[in-house]
């Protein structure tokens, strides 16, 4: 399999302005060895590959890999140029049947307008791979996989004339690439909590420089390493090229030592790393950007030189585990900038995220729209709780608390923005806060904070669903359903209801109401399927400790519902540009309105003069 990854990649013309490739490996779950982006010539795409080692574990979850491709590998933030009008293609290698569904994901991966070629053996469904691909021509199979270049041919050339197939001559938006420059610097835990750990934390690290633009002129790199005392292993102006930098980061070694004083290693990142002589860039009005990642909690305080380089401009990103969360909320710029792993193992799970985060904050500090030349509002959205407080989520109620947190940091929580409201239930529900209960993020994010278990059984989910229609979604609680603003309900629970859903759920719908639930190994899928107005809205994890790896999910589904639901005029920035919307009539013969407008206000409508054909 990946000496033919290599032949097909050494026919690819791979190059920054040409053609990326990603690899991602999957068996349980999906891991992507690199990204769209991370490599921009053939000799780096090519030494990696054939670097690649075989990933291992049961079962084969095709669906979920090819879920993760279109949230984490076909986006922007990983490389992907499909905005721009650039085809997307996949090609799976698959030995075996899958244990999960493939449709849905397959589904959406098309919608979106990915050519998918399936490759399987005769361990493989052939149907299963037919209903992946595009056409059933797209679906290959061979005896064994030692037979991949029998086919290799075939399918280089079935590439080749999709690609030219579906590459449109204009563009369907323009999208503004000019990057602003940044100066990052990595202060990173070397105390002898994180021994073990130092070396996912430098991988973490190798990927997001990857990720940079690093040189003189452009993204500037420093790391710092702490543990009682932090020392500089280098400065932002030490190194002015990207494989300088990296071999840098690679030849990093664990610090060791304790106690750990994150309080002190801030105020010398200030005094030290954020400074002219240390090549940075402030005065120039180049964003500052802080990524920390903490293993432990800290001995010394660490508000005060937080809040000090929050002054000086610095935004800081912190990135922790369980043993150090609190100190990685108050250090952080925002909650919306802090992470949590349960450990570093885990970093690749929030790199997307992090990457994403740093861009945003960036692109808003320089004043630069992150999106195409269409300026829209940010949608309001009514978003809905609903949480298994059960006995049998007893011991799992901290991490589902967790989870929500995790959400509303992510939300524009205002009272005009996002309005969020909190119910849990078991035999019985009972709402914690309503819509318009809390108007600030602080105060909704403090009552999650707050909740305690509610106990109680048998779990009555359909009993649930009505209490929220009939007391939640209205307006004496906060709903603007009525004004058009999205109504969402993000429903975990962690067992099969003993009563009826379906009456309930469809009640729901009936008001707009988009419904995403999550379950766990206890619950019934099947259940949580017919609940949802989608399946494919439909979430699952072992335990809902797991949660955080379908966070990222659930955010981009819903942000998709809530511009799907809340329909917004494009208006124009910086051009002269008209939208004709033409109002047709039914009749053969009829004058045709056209209203036309400039993008703002000024509106003015023609009579034409028009023949209409009802055949035509």
């Amino acid at each position: 399999m990946r000496d033919f990854v290599v032949r097909v990649v050494e026919k690819l013309h791979v190059d920054e302005g040409r053609d990326r490739v990603s690899v991602v490996q999957y068996s349980r779950e999906p891991e992507a060895n690199f990204y769209l982006n991370t490599y921009a010539t053939k000799d780096e795409v090519l030494e990696n590959v054939r670097g690649l080692r075989h990933k291992g574990g049961r079962p084969l979850n095709t669906g979920a890999a090819l879920q993760y491709v279109k949230d984490r590998v076909l986006t922007e933030s990983s490389g992907s140029r499909r905005l721009e009008g650039v085809p997307q293609i996949l090609v799976l290698l698959s030995g075996g049947r899958s244990y999960d569904s493939v449709d849905a994901p397959a589904s959406a991966l098309r919608e979106l307008g990915v050519k998918i070629y399936t490759i399987g053996t005769r361990y493989s469904d052939s149907r299963e791979l037919q209903r992946i691909s595009d056409e059933p021509s797209n679906a290959l199979t061979v005896s064994d996989f030692s037979e991949l270049p029998s086919v290799q041919e075939k399918l280089v050339d079935s590439v080749d004339s999709v690609v030219v197939r579906v590459t449109p001559t204009t563009p369907t938006v323009i999208v503004d690439h000019a990057a602003p420059k940044k100066d990052v610097v990595f202060l990173l835990d070397g105390s002898d909590y994180t021994r073990t750990a130092f070396l996912a934390m430098k991988d973490f690290v190798q990927r997001l420089v990857e990720k940079l633009n690093v040189m003189e002129n452009r993204d500037r790199v420093s790391v710092v390493q702490y543990s009682r005392d932090a020392e500089a292993h280098f400065y932002l102006n030490t190194y002015t090229g990207k494989e300088e930098t990296l071999d840098a980061v690679r030849a990093l070694r664990h610090k060791g030592g304790r106690p750990l004083n994150t309080g002190a290693a801030l105020q010398y990142v200030k005094d030290s790393a954020f400074s002219p002589s240390s090549g940075s860039r402030r005065q120039e009005g180049v964003p500052q950007i802080l990524i920390l990642l903490s293993g432990a909690r800290s001995s010394d305080n660490v508000e005060t030189p937080a809040s000090s380089l929050k002054e000086s401009g610095v935004l800081i990103f912190a990135i922790g585990t369980k043993n150090s969360s609190r100190d990685i909320e108050r250090i952080s710029s925002s909650l919306t900038h802090a992470q949590s792993v349960s450990d570093f193992s885990e970093l690749p799970n929030v790199q997307q995220d992090v990457l994403a985060s740093v861009n945003t904050a960036v692109l808003e500090a320089t004043q630069i729209s992150p999106t195409v030349w269409v300026d829209r509002e940010i949608p309001r959205k009514d978003v809905v709780f609903v949480l298994d407080g059960s006995d049998g989520t007893k011991n799992m109620f901290p991490a589902v608390l967790d989870f929500v947190q995790r959400v509303v940091a992510k939300l524009n929580v205002g009272e005009s923005k996002d309005r969020v409201s909190v119910v849990q239930y078991s035999r019985d529900a009972v709402a914690h806060f309503y819509l318009n209960s809390h108007s600030r993020k602080e105060d909704v994010l403090e009552n999650v904070r707050n909740l305690r278990h509610k106990g109680g059984r048998p779990l009555n989910t359909g009993a649930a669903l009505q209490y929220v229609r009939e007391n939640v979604f209205t307006a004496p609680s906060g709903s603007r359903r009525l004004e058009g603003v999205p109504q969402m309900l993000i429903l975990l629970s962690g067992g099969r209801s003993f009563d009826s859903v379906d009456a309930p759920a469809a009640a729901l719908k009936e008001l707009g109401v988009q419904i995403f639930p999550i379950g766990n190994r206890n619950s019934d899928s099947r259940e949580l399927q017919r609940i949802s107005n989608d399946p494919r809205n439909a979430l699952s994890v072992s335990e809902f400790s797991d949660l955080p790896n379908v966070q990222q999910q659930l955010l981009s589904v819903v942000s998709t519902v809530v511009v799907e639901a809340t329909p917004v005029t494009p208006t124009a920035t910086g051009k002269n540009a008209f939208v004709c919307c033409v109002l047709f009539c039914t009749m053969p013969k009829d004058d045709v309105a056209v209203l036309v407008t400039d993008g703002k206000k000024n509106i003015t409508f023609f009579l034409l003069s028009w023949t209409l054909g009802l055949n035509t």
